[in-house]
Formats: C-alpha cells, structure tokens, sequence
C-alpha cells in the first residue's frame, strides 16, 4: 500500500489528539493500569509502543516506505483500550487454563480440564474465545507434531485465526517455511508476527521487515499482508496484536 502525504499527516493528527481521547478511552472502557500509563505517554513513545511499524517508518527513505502495508489494520487508541479490556483479567473476565490436548479428538468442548498431557494448551479469555498455544515446529517439534497440530489446523472449523510466530533476527527459516506452506495448504487465514524486535539494530531489524514483508507480498495468498512486530521487554507492542484478533477474527464468515 503505497504511504501518500494526506495520509501520513491524518495518522500525526490523530496520535496528536491522545491527550483529548484519554479522559474517553479511560472512562469508556477498564483498560490495564499498565496500559493506561502508556497512553499518557509523549506522542513519540506511544507511537514507538504501540504502533511499532510507525516507529520503523520514520528511519525509511521516502521513496521505499511504499514497500510496507503500514496501515491496512490501523486501529484508533480506543480500539486498543477496548482489546486491552479484552485480555485483563478481572472478576467478570476470567482469564483461565482449560485444558491441554494431544490429538484432534482431545480438543475440549466443555469448560472443564480433562488431564490430558500438555501439548495444545486451550486458554478460555472471559466468554468471548479461547486461545490455542501450540507447541512449536522444526527440529524441536513433537514426535506427534503432523497427528497433532496438522490436524487441528485442517480440521478446526471453529477456527478463526492463525498466528505466525517469525524470529525478527533471523527472518524466515527453512522450519518457518514449513507452518507457512501449512496455512497455504489448508486456505487458513494467518498472521506473521515478528519476535525478539528488541535483540536487533533498528537497521538490521528494517532489512528484516522489509524481506520479510516482500515475502508475504509475493509468495502467500492467505497472509494478512502487515506484519506485527513485537518485544518481550515492551509488552505494549503485543496490543495492536490483541486488537487485531478482536476486530478482524469477529468479521471473519462463520
């Protein structure tokens, strides 16, 4: 998606309203007390924070900014106040383990554990969905990994988004290629997030985004084509995440 001026000076008034917006977004929904300190940020660390991609932007040539889908998911901060809501846990949003599965047909239907061994790990957040953290795939993948997880994704049809976990120092992998050619197999819709943003240079962390994001471009059909970059040390970034799933998942068909 090429990045016109209108459309850059629209993005930089909006992040200069989050003084006006705050009193809203606090008042409208119950956002994490962690959360809430990021939006009383200076606009720069906000957007460096929240909006990850934004930051890299700026260290860009103009005539290469045009190469990232900066803006195809571009949620307002009461978007992700509304998604952090989602994802903190309190008394009428519980956020709990459910159960763990091994094959296919251990996949729980009922809100109750059932002892199964650790390998699927299905989280129920509040009564809105469950995540499924799955285990991993290459040389470190479970003997049953193909049984397991190949399954699950072909066969879910409840299943309403996959998250691509891409290590941001390396890029993509020949094991990285192996969840991708999956997603593309099954028609799945999936997300490529990039982790560790925090080990790398800003430069080689750009050279990254950038072949990696020309590699969603040219060689996948079912991947959301912007990248989500997060850091472990800056939980905040995991937020735009969060919002994504909430907005684009409710839309997809049934």
């Amino acid at each position: 998606m090429k990045m016109a001026a209108p459309g850059l000076r629209h993005g930089m008034r909006r992040l200069l309203e989050v003084s006006a917006a705050l009193g809203r977004v606090c008042r409208a929904y119950s956002t994490s007390q962690a959360f809430a300190e990021v939006l009383r940020l200076p606009r720069r660390q906000l957007t460096k924070l929240v909006y990850p991609l934004q930051d890299l932007e700026q260290h860009l040539a103009p005539d290469a900014r045009s190469d990232l889908c900066l803006r195809v998911f571009d949620p307002s901060l009461e978007d992700l106040a509304r998604a952090e809501s989602f994802f903190t846990a309190s008394p009428r949003n519980r956020i709990e383990y459910l159960s763990s599965a091994v094959r296919l047909d251990h996949a729980p239907d009922l809100p109750r554990p059932e002892g199964h061994t650790k390998k699927m790990n299905f989280f129920k957040v509040g009564k809105y969905f469950t995540l499924v953290d799955m285990p991993g795939y290459g040389y470190r993948a479970p003997e049953d990994f193909v049984d397991m997880v190949e399954t699950y994704l072909k066969e879910r049809r409840n299943l309403k988004r996959t998250f691509l976990l891409v290590d941001s120092v390396v890029g993509i992998t020949k094991t990285d290629n192996i969840a991708i050619e999956m997603c593309e197999e099954f028609a799945l819709p999936y997300v490529m997030v990039l982790t560790k943003t925090d080990k790398s240079s800003k430069g080689h962390l750009l050279k990254q985004v950038l072949q990696i994001q020309k590699f969603v471009n040219m060689q996948t059909q079912g991947c959301f084509p912007q990248l989500f970059p997060v850091s472990l040390p800056q939980p905040q970034t995991t937020t735009e995440v969060r919002t994504f799933y909430l907005f684009k998942s409710a839309q997809q068909p049934q």
